[in-house]
C-alpha cells in the first residue's frame, strides 16, 4: 500500500477511535471534560487549515481512485488483454483501486459524521445542563411558593386573632 494510503488508513482508525469515544455512553460529568479536552487542539485556526488541506487531498485521492476503478472495470469488461497482461493482473488492479476508493470514501464520510456527532453531543450536553439549572430553579420556586403559602396562612390567622382582640377590646371598653 502506498504511503498516502497508509496515512489515510491511520486517519480512518483515529477517526473511528474518536467516534467511539464521543458516542460511548458516559455520565455528563465525565463526557464534558473529555469533549473539551478532545476539542482543544481543533479550535486552533492552524489545525483547522491543516485538516482542510488533508481532507481536500483525500478527496482528490478518492476522485482518482474512482477514476481508476472505472478505467480498470472497463478494461476488464472489454477483455482487453493485451501486451501480456493477464486477467488476474487486471482483477488485482481492480481490487487495489476499489480498496483505495473505499478507504478514501469511508475516511471522508466518517469525518463528516464525526463532526456532526460532536456538535450534536455538545448540544445535548448544553441542553442537559440547562435542564438541570431549570429543575433547580423550579425546586427553589416550589420552596418559595410553599413558604409564601405558609406565610399567607399565618397572616390570615393573625388577622383573625387581631379581629378577636379588637372585639374583646371593644367589649371591655363598653363594659368599663
Amino acid at each position: 500500500m502506498a504511503f498516502q494510503y497508509v496515512l489515510t488508513f491511520t486517519l480512518l482508525v483515529v477517526e473511528m477511535a474518536l467516534f467511539a469515544l464521543i458516542s460511548f455512553p458516559l455520565p455528563s460529568k465525565f463526557r464534558r471534560p473529555l469533549l473539551q479536552t478532545l476539542s482543544t487542539p481543533f479550535n486552533s485556526p492552524q489545525v483547522q487549515m491543516v485538516l482542510r488541506c488533508v481532507f481536500v487531498f483525500i478527496g482528490i485521492m478518492f476522485a482518482d481512485s474512482v477514476n481508476r476503478t472505472m478505467k480498470v472495470g472497463n478494461e476488464l469488461a472489454g477483455d482487453l488483454v493485451t501486451g501480456g497482461v493477464t486477467r488476474a493482473e487486471i482483477q488485482s488492479r481492480k481490487f487495489y483501486s476499489q480498496r483505495n476508493m473505499y478507504l478514501c470514501g469511508f475516511t471522508l464520510f466518517l469525518s463528516l459524521i464525526l463532526n456532526r456527532t460532536y456538535k450534536m453531543v455538545f448540544a445535548l450536553l448544553a441542553m442537559k445542563e440547562k435542564e438541570s439549572k431549570l429543575m433547580n430553579e423550579s425546586k427553589v420556586d416550589e420552596k418559595l411558593h410553599e413558604e409564601n403559602e405558609k406565610l399567607r396562612l399565618k397572616i390570615k390567622e393573625l388577622e383573625k386573632e387581631k379581629e378577636n382582640l379588637l372585639k374583646k377590646s371593644k367589649a371591655l371598653s363598653d363594659e368599663y
